[in-house]
Formats: structure tokens, sequence, C-alpha cells
């Protein structure tokens, strides 16, 4: 499906240094966009590099603005001239103190405050959110309670909480709060994103994403006994970045988009892995017995509670990707080579070694 960029026209990406954020910005420059890019620290030179280095190589380029999630109104400046707001600003973390500051206070308040920028900036006239998959669903034992099995833009998650799959809680929250403060105007467009997790390298050449975090648990030894037996959709990051861009210029894209390639388990992905990366690193060979994961999980990581354990693991994870396809024109990456290319980079950058 073709799409036309309209490059002389600006546009903002909040959380700028983002995993997703820094391929959507490179596509966005490499189409000779003005990229007005929103972070919490411009002076933080590891953090910008990259998008500075961007913005060298042209035709579009990129201008840094300082802003905050919490700061109200601290988006007005870097917003002011922008057609387009991508909101891709939103805390993708596994370990956390306080689940309410940490993951759903920015996720919400962050989208409350960006919106409420729009709605006050005459120059806006669609805003492409970066929700989640976590906000059609909270446990992956819901598929098989839907009509067919599986996950559409018509479900919402309901029931995830502060206490129970607290960033997937975060999530819905955010993207109720969108579809809200749209319905209520009518000077901006909303289309939402809906990524499942999403792999693949970075711009930045550095991790920026809990993704990360999970591949590398991958290889790192923590899982030689075996993986979990957990499934999950799977997208390459510059798929959700095109996806993203799609979203923003083609003039009939509305609603929700549930972007992903395929339903992956852990052991998938260990599995892409082990031609290259298997002599040289531990990557699990099996799934652990469900049974074994409910009794000692909990004691090993205090992220996988027992409720977490009995509604994930072992279970089906089934989603149809079918409007992305035919609405936004999507073709998807190899997973296996997204894979490859994430840990190949995580090595180049020392954020793993060999065993």
């Amino acid at each position: 499906m073709k799409y036309s960029i309209a490059s002389k026209k600006k546009v903002l990406v909040t959380g700028a240094t983002g995993f997703i954020a820094g391929w959507l910005i490179k596509k966005l420059v490499e189409e000779g966009v003005c990229v007005h890019a929103a972070v919490r620290d411009p002076a933080k030179e590891q953090k910008v590099a990259h998008l500075k280095k961007l913005s060298e190589i042209g035709p579009g380029k990129v201008v840094l603005f300082k802003a905050d999630l919490l700061e109200t109104g601290s988006y007005a400046e870097a917003m002011k001239g922008c057609n387009i707001v991508f909101h891709t600003a939103s805390p993708f973390i596994t370990k956390f103190k306080d689940a309410q500051k940490d993951l759903i206070e920015p996720a919400l308040l962050g989208t409350e405050n960006v919106l409420a920028t729009a709605s006050a900036t005459s120059s806006v006239k669609r805003v492409v959110l970066t929700s989640s998959v976590a906000a059609i669903y909270g446990d992956t034992i819901e598929c098989a309670r839907l009509p067919n099995g599986i996950l559409t833009e018509n479900e919402w998650n309901v029931t995830s909480t502060s206490n129970h799959q607290p960033y997937s809680y975060s999530k819905v929250l955010a993207e109720r709060a969108a579809w809200e403060i749209a319905e209520r105007q009518d000077k901006w467009s909303l289309v939402v994103i809906n990524p499942a997790l999403v792999i693949g390298p970075s711009v930045s050449g550095y991790s920026t994403s809990a993704t990360h975090d999970i591949l590398g648990q991958l290889v790192d030894g923590t899982l030689k006994a075996g993986a979990p037996p957990f499934e999950v959709g799977v997208v390459d990051v510059r798929d959700v970045a095109e996806a993203h861009l799609r979203a923003a210029y083609i003039k009939n894209a509305e609603g929700r988009h549930i972007v992903f390639n395929e339903a992956k388990s852990f052991l998938d992905l260990a599995g892409y892995l082990t031609e290259n990366y298997g002599k040289d690193f531990p990557l699990p060979k099996k799934e652990l017995p469900k049974w074994l994961l409910w009794l000692v999980g909990p004691i090993v990581d205090k992220t996988f509670s027992r409720k977490m354990i009995s509604l994930n693991m072992g279970h089906k994870w089934c989603a149809d990707n079918t409007k992305s396809i035919e609405k936004l024109g999507m073709t998807y990456y190899s997973l296996k080579t997204s894979t490859e290319e994430m840990f190949q980079q995580m090595i180049d950058q020392g954020q793993i070694a060999k065993k």
C-alpha cells in the first residue's frame, strides 16, 4: 500500500530516545522530515548522540527539545508548528520499586499531558499513539476465552491492576484516556498502534527497552535449566516504526492496530540463536514444567508471581493482525533475522559476554 509523506510539515516524536522512536525518527529523517524530538534531558550526550547523527546524515533533520511526561505544558514548545504527534513515550521496564510512580503515572499522566497540548496546538491534525497488545489483554489464558480464541482490536484488558500485571495496567489506562480525550474534540484524529513484544537492533546501539533484558536472560545462564513455557506475539522494531508512519500518513487510517508477525515462545527465540551462538552461550534447550516454575519461580524472580504463572504459562497466545495488513499495508520482517541482529548488537556493545 502506497502512502505519501508530507516532508515539508514538521512532526513531534515524544520519548525520542526510545527503542521504537529511534527507528521512527530515522525513517522520518530519511524522508526529509524535520522531527522535533522531545527528550527528558537533551544535555545527556550518550542518550541523544545517535539522534544528532541522524540529523547530520539528513536529508531531514532532528531538533531536540526538553520535555517531561509529568510536567504539565512541557511539550508546548516542541509541538509548536507540528502537523503530526507521535506519542511513543511510556516506560517499559521489568524492574521497578513502585508501579504507581514508575509505570502508571508516567503512562497515564504523560498521555493526558501530551494530548491536552495537542488540543491546544492549532497545527496538529493527527496523533499516533504507541499503545500495546497489553491494552487488549492482561493474561494469556484470556485468549482461549475469546470468540475463536483470538485477540482482536475489539477487546480491552479488564483484568490487570496496579498489583497484577502493572505494565499492562499502565498501557490500558493510557490508551483509554487517549480515546476519551480524542472523542471530546474534533481538531485532530487519533490512530493507535498496539504492538506485541518488540525485538530487533536499536538505532542507538545500546539497550533502550526491557526487551533487551528478556533476550539477555536467554543467554546469560538464567534460563540454562529451561525456558518458561511462555508464548507471546513478536514483531521487529522496524515494522513497528513503519506501522507508525503508515498510521500517520495514510489518510483514512483509524482506530487500533494489532501489530505482530508470529506467536513465539521463549524457547523459539532461543532456537533462532542456536545455530550461530549455541556453542558459546548457555541457551535453554527445553521448557521448564509449569508446576516447577509455579513452585520456585516466585522465589527466584519476584516478577513471576504464582498468579502470573498460572494465568500465562503453558497457554497459547493467538491474535489477529489482519487489520495491520489490510488497512496499513504491513508486511513483516523475519523474526529469526530480528533476533540474531538484536543479539549480535548486544554482543558488539558489550551488553552480554560469552560464558
